[in-house]
């Protein structure tokens, strides 16, 4: 989510979470986008009634480890995302709470060594899995106006909220590498944000879980053991609606097994951007992102760019 305020409303608005950050997993065309989330601001507040539609295209290259166990090496991707998403802000038990969803299309080529085969290329083109978040503010959030919201002076704010992949993506059972995951995966997490005049801090920890997919790569059970991450950022608001921030995660965990067969594939990887805000008037707002991976045991140590364009309206209740 991202905060700016527009003229004399002093509004602050929400990009939603989904569509910024790391959007790029078989096990790597969606896995940063499971864990390497860098979305700045995410537990920002906003008055209720907001609507935000949001377009976002992302570039992702690098480099991607396997467990060893894996008769592949030299294994690289080029990855772009193209996002549409829509969000709202309405009020629950006199808190406020948002809801967003996101539908990713994803254009990929992966290379990679294969023993005793040689090098071999793959193309995929399709839908990526659905993605859903539900929140809500508990400390520092009530339900405001727009007009309320104008007058209310920032605070420490403390948020929760639910974050949901649904297996909607293009899936093939024969092919080792995919789009969609063919499973379900749930983050719940807490967030912690902390204005200091122009400045602002936030941390953000959660935990992936995810259900068994059951037929991978030819029918085989592939379980995924629980991906932990802790997000720290720190940013600077220039004037109103112009800011930049730098941030950091760090995820450890999500071991997986085949048919109950442990993979030595644990996660322990740290990653670290930059995003910038800026609003372009009469509704409309702009960001952009660059993250890269810092240090990576398992999975792609990607770099990564980010573009989303956002238009905010008012539902008048």
């Amino acid at each position: 989510m991202v905060v700016f305020r527009e003229g004399w409303h002093r509004a602050r608005l929400l990009v939603p979470f989904l569509l910024c950050g790391s959007v790029v997993t078989a096990s790597f065309l969606s896995a940063p986008a499971s864990a390497q989330e860098l979305e700045p601001r995410a537990f920002s507040p906003s008055p209720i009634g907001t609507n935000f539609a949001v377009a976002a295209f992302t570039h992702a290259s690098g480099d991607v480890s396997l467990d060893p166990s894996v008769p592949v090496t030299n294994v690289q991707a080029n990855i772009n995302v193209y996002t549409a998403g829509y969000a709202h802000t309405f009020e629950l038990l006199r808190r406020q709470a948002n809801v967003a969803i996101a539908v990713p299309y994803f254009r990929a080529g992966v290379t990679g060594d294969v023993a005793e085969v040689g090098q071999k290329e793959r193309d995929l083109t399709g839908m990526g899995d659905i993605g859903i978040r539900v929140g809500m503010l508990l400390v520092g959030g009530p339900a405001l106006t727009p007009e309320e919201f104008a007058r209310h002076k920032s605070s420490t704010i403390v948020g929760v909220d639910l974050k949901v992949r649904a297996p909607t993506g293009q899936y093939d059972p024969s092919k080792l590498i995919n789009i969609g995951q063919n499973r379900w995966a749930f983050k719940p997490e807490i967030g912690v944000s902390q204005p200091i005049g122009k400045w602002f801090t936030d941390a953000i920890a959660g935990v992936w879980v995810f259900t068994d997919n059951n037929n991978f790569f030819g029918g085989k059970r592939r379980s995924q053991e629980p991906l932990y991450s802790l997000q720290l950022d720190a940013g600077y608001e220039l004037r109103p609606g112009l800011w930049i921030s730098a941030n950091g995660t760090y995820y450890t965990g999500g071991e997986t097994s085949i048919n109950g067969v442990q993979g030595q594939d644990r996660q322990q990887n740290t990653r670290y951007g930059i995003t910038a805000s800026a609003p372009l008037g009469s509704g409309w707002s702009t960001k952009f992102s660059w993250s890269k991976g810092l240090t990576t045991r398992i999975g792609g140590s990607f770099e990564e760019y980010t573009f989303a364009l956002q238009y905010r309206w008012f539902t008048r209740y």
